[in-house]
């Protein structure tokens, strides 16, 4: 695969040091450092994790929960902060040009998640025609259980409310607690096969290592032993 999301995200911080105010570029930049630094690691999501049954709210309507997603196999989830999120505007078609019809060929649903609610999540999925599902993580309840939540610092708060709106109007949750950039493979029998967090949201984990772990899962390549 030779097509990188991260060269196109990289792209979006160079478009961003090119054009933005350079007050304003520093609070972005200050935010997504801090939470790579303050990272709680030990707390993220890990391979080997078992996930309770959860459930999902679809974009269009209804309800997708853990064992309808687990019902013939693996499944991936992909964690994303909100439908106007440029970087997940960029990640989600990248997905969906990417792992979309590979997992679709080996029976493995790829569903992307937002704590956003679904009457406004709906849109990222319409602007770019994604066939890939997109749900709603109703409260963060999901999120909060794999550990992968963060709350905006004081100074990217001020800078939002500075413009008119908080995160919480966005999203319709009312809080300013979004997930960090994550990707979770689930075994059938809900146990986690993989999973990896991005604190910093302009960087995001690569189509191929997702695609090798549901092949890993499913036998169909050999499992690569270090030495």
């Amino acid at each position: 695969m030779s097509e990188s999301l991260n060269h196109l995200l990289a792209d979006l911080h160079a478009q961003r040091v090119a054009t933005w105010e350079p007050a304003a570029l520093q609070i972005n930049i200050d935010q997504r450092q801090r939470l790579v630094n303050e990272a709680r690691t030990e707390d993220f999501v890990r391979a080997g994790d078992t996930l309770e049954p959860f459930t999902l709210l679809k974009v269009e309507g209804g309800s997708l929960s853990r064992d309808q997603l687990l019902a013939k196999g693996p499944a991936v989830l992909i964690f994303f902060r909100f439908a106007g999120c440029p970087a997940c505007n960029i990640a989600l078609p990248y997905y969906q040009r990417q792992l979309y019809a590979p997992l679709r060929a080996l029976g493995v649903p790829l569903v992307a998640v937002s704590p956003q609610v679904p009457e406004r999540l709906v849109e990222i999925k319409t602007r770019h025609n994604l066939e890939l599902q997109v749900a709603s993580d109703p409260d963060n309840q999901l999120g909060r259980r794999l550990g992968i939540l963060y709350s905006f610092d004081e100074a990217s708060r001020n800078a939002a409310l500075a413009k008119g709106n908080s995160i919480g109007e966005t999203t319709g949750t009312g809080t300013w607690e979004l997930p960090q950039p994550t990707v979770v493979v689930i075994a059938r029998d809900g146990s986690v096969a993989f999973a990896e967090v991005s604190p910093d949201w302009l960087v995001r984990t690569e189509a191929a290592p997702i695609l090798r772990a549901v092949e890993h899962l499913l036998g169909q390549t050999p499992v690569q032993i270090a030495i």
